[in-house]
């Protein structure tokens, strides 16, 4: 770091900045107000309103320490503004040196300046722990609103505000941004916008700041926005200059898998894997998204890509997130391509340490398409010539895990895929550095699926139900959320769920699957659900994604409350995948709370699956939605992405301009905004 750029504070200090991230000028420039206090005006304290943050000042007229109920401390305050011209401050646990403080004031007659709120108190108005200082007869008010900063324990608000108006007066606030595009987008210069922010005149007010809404405001969410989009388009462009296999192929593998297969693809699939094939034939790393709803076909886009690959003479390796998962592909891949003479393998955490040894050979050796788990990228695991690496649920890899899978192909080109699709303002700011590709079409024959709410009240209909359905041939899921018992979050588990319906079902065959099991016994328990000798398969989330048994038609999620949007909407998709009218049942558990009312009343109501994503969005905020896909990225601290979506446009275009024209103005921009913590973004 520039010494010129380095906070001037004591060691203890520059420790207590470091744990809120502060390390530089920049740093403290850009670290804004959460919110706003109005200390520019007093107010009396006869006829002062309740539960609103307010400033008055008067003089001390009494100091007690009360011993009951609990040992407090209460100062009494009177401006003689009239009748009721008393407020009572009560500080609940003091120090002996804050006693001192006042009734030094008391006995001195000087003025007390109180900042907090008013509330109704046993012996009448009170503030309970206000803010307070003495000042002198004729001290002037602020003409500025007072900032407070999200801080740590150990670091004042005046310490951090002195601080900060230091490097706003040190830091290099020049602008960066042309200033008739600015003007064009009504937005301020740089350096206004930001002293404005820290100090802003009263005359703006409390509220219209805290609503963001402000150009100062704008600006900065823009230039946040736009450093964001410069880190992603520069990690784009730096990976389309590395060397990548060239995958050229006559087509004839995937020529035979499509005619092998019982179904036709779609138009969209068509379209998907043309836009994959002319990436593979580059010279450079393909980076590629690929979206799909629930059950839209994105496995044998998958499989033609690896056709791809390996009829050019290279490997594929195909990574899920879990072991069931990663084993359901492995099974689907291989009835579609074994029979044309590839040769797959099976590698996964849960094999026997010989069995991982061959297999880590012929990984290294002859295998053509490698399918597993987070195996896939241990140390051991080497690859004779990687090609492309396919990741299925992307967003439960962290960027550091596809780095690694990429370090020991040399540079393979990747597909990411999944099935919880991407609003298009999230697509845009968290995935800029990809290239996407979306099917937007749903194959053939699939039945729609009726969403139903049960209270849990209502289980023996839920049971009878099932019953009903498994007496005409029908399958049927049970999920769960935990295995065992938890008394602190009060659900039922798959183990009693499981034993309750193997009674109440004691006709038909019930089967239990959860995460805890050996990777045999999953595969046992799986292999007889798909040959329908198990009528109800009772699971925890570990059936989320990949499962595929036509013949299951009722999908019945136990305290659906307790799950997020994306996990509901997955766990539907598991049922519907025939021409069998579908159900899935959500039972839940009162009362709701209003973010659990929210999720099921969206889940309820809209089936289609980037419909539910924007919703999504909206209830949980993008740090949440996109799980471990950027760690290490930082994410958005201002700006939003649904109230923002147009900054998001003009960050997305002024990105590409300022690295075309300008790549100097482009590297300081990012400094000022990421330092040096965009390095995963090169993953």
């Amino acid at each position: 770091m520039p010494m010129a750029d380095a906070i001037d504070a004591p060691p203890a200090i520059r420790n207590r900045l470091k744990k809120l991230g502060l390390e530089r000028l920049d740093d403290l420039v850009l670290h804004l107000p959460s919110r706003y206090e109005d200390e520019t005006q007093i107010t009396a304290i006869a006829g002062a309103p309740t539960g609103v943050p307010l400033l008055i000042e008067g003089r001390i007229v009494d100091v007690t320490v009360k011993a009951a109920p609990h040992r407090q401390l209460v100062a009494r305050v009177g401006d003689a503004s009239g009748d009721g011209s008393v407020l009572d401050l009560r500080f609940l646990s003091f120090y002996g040196s804050q006693q001192r403080v006042l009734e030094n004031a008391r006995d001195r007659g000087q003025r007390l300046r109180v900042f907090g709120e008013i509330r109704c108190g046993y012996c009448g108005p009170e503030m309970v722990h206000p803010r307070y200082r003495v000042v002198t007869e004729d001290e002037a008010l602020p003409q500025s609103l007072t900032p407070v900063y999200p801080t740590t324990a150990g670091l004042s608000q005046g310490a951090l505000r002195r601080l900060i108006a230091r490097a706003l007066e040190d830091a290099d606030l020049v602008e960066l941004l042309d200033e008739a595009w600015l003007s064009s987008h009504s937005l301020p210069s740089f350096a206004s916008a930001v002293t404005l922010l820290h100090a802003p005149p009263r005359t703006l007010g409390v509220d219209a700041l805290q609503a963001r809404s402000h150009p100062a405001w704008r600006r900065v969410k823009f230039d946040e926005l736009l450093a964001q989009q410069l880190s992603l388009r520069h990690a784009y462009l730096a990976r389309r200059r590395k060397g990548a296999p060239v995958l050229l192929a006559a087509g004839k593998l995937a020529g035979r898998l499509a005619a092998a297969l019982p179904f036709f693809l779609t138009g969209a699939q068509r379209r998907v894997v043309a836009e994959i094939a002319a990436d593979l034939g580059q010279p450079h790393p393909m980076q590629r998204l690929l979206q799909g709803d629930v059950g839209s076909g994105k496995t044998i886009v998958a499989a033609l890509a690896a056709c791809q690959t390996i009829e050019a003479g290279y490997q594929t390796a195909f990574m899920a997130p879990t072991e069931i998962l990663a084993e359901q592909h492995f099974l689907k891949l291989r009835a579609w391509l074994e029979p044309l003479g590839v040769e797959l393998l099976w590698l996964a955490g849960g094999l026997p340490k010989g069995v991982r040894r061959e297999r880590r050979l012929q990984a290294a050796t002859t295998a053509q398409l490698i399918v597993g788990t987070h195996a896939l990228i241990q140390e051991s695991v080497d690859f004779a010539h990687l090609g492309l690496v396919i990741v299925d649920e992307q967003h439960r890899f962290g960027v550091r895990q596809r780095l690694e899978l990429r370090r020991k192909g040399g540079n393979p080109h990747q597909l990411m895929m999944s099935a919880t699709p991407i609003p298009r303002t999230l697509a845009m700011t968290y995935y800029a550095d990809l290239d996407v590709s979306v099917i937007d079409e749903m194959p053939p024959g699939r039945s729609p699926v009726r969403t139903r709410l049960f209270s849990d009240a209502r289980r023996d209909e839920v049971v009878a139900a099932v019953r009903a359905l498994v007496g005409r041939g029908r399958q049927a899921y049970w999920v769960c959320p935990l295995i065992e018992e938890s008394a602190k979050l009060d659900l039922q588990a798959a183990l009693d769920t499981h034993a309750a319906l193997g009674v109440a079902l004691a006709d038909h065959r019930v089967g239990l699957l959860h995460g805890r099991l050996r990777s045999e016994e999953k595969a046992a328990v799986m292999a007889a659900f798909v040959a329908g000798e198990i009528d109800v398969l009772v699971a925890t989330t570990v059936i989320e994604v990949g499962v595929d048994v036509a013949n299951a038609s009722l999908m019945v999620i136990e305290h659906a409350e307790r799950f997020g949007l994306a996990q509901l909407h997955q766990l539907r998709g598991r049922v519907g995948r025939g021409s069998h009218e579908s159900v899935c049942v959500l039972l839940y558990q009162q009362p709701l709370s209003a973010a659990a009312r929210a999720r099921l009343k969206v889940i309820f109501e809209h089936a289609d699956g980037f419909e539910i994503a924007r919703h999504d969005l909206h209830l949980r905020g993008p740090g949440e939605f996109i799980g471990s896909r950027q760690s290490g990225m930082p994410l958005l601290r201002y700006a939003d992405l649904d109230a923002d979506a147009d900054l998001v446009e003009f960050a997305r275009v002024q990105a590409v301009r300022m690295l075309r024209d300008d790549p100097a103005r482009a590297r300081r921009h990012l400094q000022r905004w990421l330092g040096n913590r965009d390095e995963l973004l090169k993953a």
